[in-house]
């Protein structure tokens, strides 16, 4: 693990520092990516991940970030139905032109303006959860409690039901 943090990792850590809050960006040797990926990194339950997809409003064009549990499926339709939005899956140059991160690496946090957040309630499920801090090597630990915070997040249902055999 490096010590200096470099790039967007910095300027989140920047970000929570300024803010009030004691977490630490930690860059890995290992890819964080993927909800798989940073599990295998970390060494933590891929359900403890917490992954920063972001959507586009379809009226307003506006980012909207959903912050689910790494095994967890978004069921798009239910966040609709609950928030009245009308969402589309952001393409790589929107998420980094107006949230200023790349896909891989997007941090529920630290973004280039307000991003309307909703949050995964099983994410509460686990002491300590771990998100994206600015590129797909870096990572930093919280708890449901504190992404709410910094967030202004909403939790709502939006868990994709799993099909049962």
């Amino acid at each position: 693990m490096k010590e200096e943090l470099t790039g967007s990792a910095k300027r989140v850590q920047d970000f929570l520092r300024d803010n009030g809050f004691a977490c630490r960006v930690k860059e890995l040797p290992d890819s964080t990516r993927t909800a798989i990926e940073a599990a295998k990194a970390i060494g933590c339950d891929v359900a403890q991940i917490a992954k920063s997809l972001i959507f586009v409003d379809k009226e307003s064009g506006s980012p909207i970030l959903i912050i689910a549990s790494g095994i967890n499926q978004v069921d798009i339709g239910k966040v609709e139905r609950f928030t009245g939005l009308y969402l589309a899956k952001a393409d790589g140059d929107f998420v980094k032109e107006r949230v200023g991160f790349a896909i891989g690496g997007v941090p529920p946090v630290g973004h280039k303006e307000k991003i309307r957040t909703f949050l995964d309630p099983s994410l509460k499920d686990y002491e300590w959860i771990w998100a994206a801090a600015g590129t797909p090597f870096a990572v930093f630990q919280l708890n449901a409690s504190e992404l709410q915070k910094m967030t202004a997040g909403t939790f709502i249902d939006l868990k994709l039901a799993s099909v049962k055999n």
